[in-house]
């Protein structure tokens, strides 16, 4: 037989209802006993019937686990309280930073000449004395930048140098052909600042100063 859907309302029938209640009580204490066995829980059950009368199940002491629910209760209330103030705070935190983005964004749109429309001569002043001190910085920037690029490029033409006389030494020490006496002497002629002298030959190549 085939047993039909339990309603889950209240059973208006009292002895009904009471065979109801001990069925479905004993077989919660016999699952609340097989899930401390199995498991090693440490369970506590309570039911009052409704008379008012106490059944109660604890695989331990039931004391000790209800005051373990209460401590644990301390705690998560307390974390909780923790995790409130800690969101207030980001909320807070949030807020502070959207007005500094907000005052930034409306400068910003001021030092490019918008919006001006509503600012005061006292402000108007203000933008343009940042604007003068803006410009002033760049150009010290721009100044200290052309310099080092000057300094750079003597010291590039201060090595030319050198490695030309180094050349020009190697050169007369080693001469290997006529020619390269010519070209050491016609080299040497010059001063080392002087614009190098090319030739173009057309022929047979000569052996030249490496």
């Amino acid at each position: 037989m085939v047993r039909g859907k339990i309603q889950m309302k209240r059973i208006e029938n009292a002895t009904s209802r009471q065979v109801t209640f001990s069925k479905r009580r004993n077989g919660l204490s016999k699952k609340a006993r097989e899930l401390s066995i199995l498991c090693d829980a440490e369970v506590a059950l309570i039911v009052f019937s409704q008379k008012g009368r106490l059944y109660e199940f604890s695989s331990s002491n039931m004391q000790k686990t209800i005051e373990r629910h209460r401590e644990y209760g301390v705690v998560v209330e307390s974390t909780n309280t923790e995790v409130e103030h800690h969101l207030e705070n980001l909320k807070s935190e949030t807020a502070k930073l959207k007005k500094k983005i907000e005052l930034l964004e409306d400068s910003k749109r001021k030092l490019l000449g918008q919006q001006l429309g509503s600012c005061s001569v006292e402000e108007l002043c203000e933008i343009d004395s940042q604007l003068k001190r803006s410009l002033t910085n760049i150009r010290e920037t721009k100044e200290m930048l052309f310099v080092a690029q000057i300094e750079q490029l003597k010291a590039s033409e201060k090595s030319l140098l050198q490695e030309n006389a180094r050349l020009l030494e190697k050169c007369v020490l080693n001469p290997q052909h006529p020619q390269a006496d010519r070209e050491c002497i016609r080299y040497s002629g010059s001063s080392p600042s002087s614009e190098v002298e090319t030739e173009l030959f057309i022929g047979q190549a000569e052996m030249r100063c490496s």
